[in-house]
């Protein structure tokens, strides 16, 4: 399935990035590193994969700002329990914690939970889309790294 968005090339990546920040169960790496491998220009994978990775974390956020728990345990699998512990963790911290929206399991939570929180949006969004902007450096560098090789 993953190699499908591949071979829609950069709008590919920026749709599996979006799935991939979405609380669905997906990840964007596969394809990143397969277009790099395919030869595509790194920053511009970069970019088309922060933006799509953004706006699906803009989507967790604004389900958290939704305040239906019953629509998140229901539709989402989000336990009521998850997000009452990660908003517990969250209190008394910045929106600068939606920086961490790029983290694996625990970043979808996150950005939920600010939302719940009803967290500044403007730094939520600022916050989460430097954190996605870095990780995709991280992995694309490090991606270009390790295919040089072979």
């Amino acid at each position: 399935m993953l190699d499908g968005f591949a071979e829609y090339g950069y709008w590919g990546l920026f749709l599996a990035s979006f799935l991939a920040a979405t609380i669905l169960p997906f990840s964007s790496e596969v394809v990143f590193a397969a277009l790099i491998a395919a030869g595509l220009d790194i920053w511009s994978l970069i970019i088309f994969a922060t933006i799509g990775n953004s706006l699906g974390g803009v989507s967790c956020y604004y389900l958290g700002r939704l305040g239906k728990i019953e629509w998140l345990k229901r539709w989402f699998r989000i336990s009521e329990d998850k997000i009452n512990k990660t908003v517990n963790k969250l209190q008394g911290k910045s929106a600068f914690m939606g920086f961490f929206g790029f983290l694996p399991a625990v970043g979808d939570a996150i950005l939920v939970a600010l939302g719940y929180m009803r967290a500044n949006t403007t730094i939520v969004l600022l916050s989460m889309t430097v954190g996605k902007f870095a990780r995709y450096i991280i992995i694309g560098l490090g991606a270009g790294v390790f295919l040089s090789w072979f």
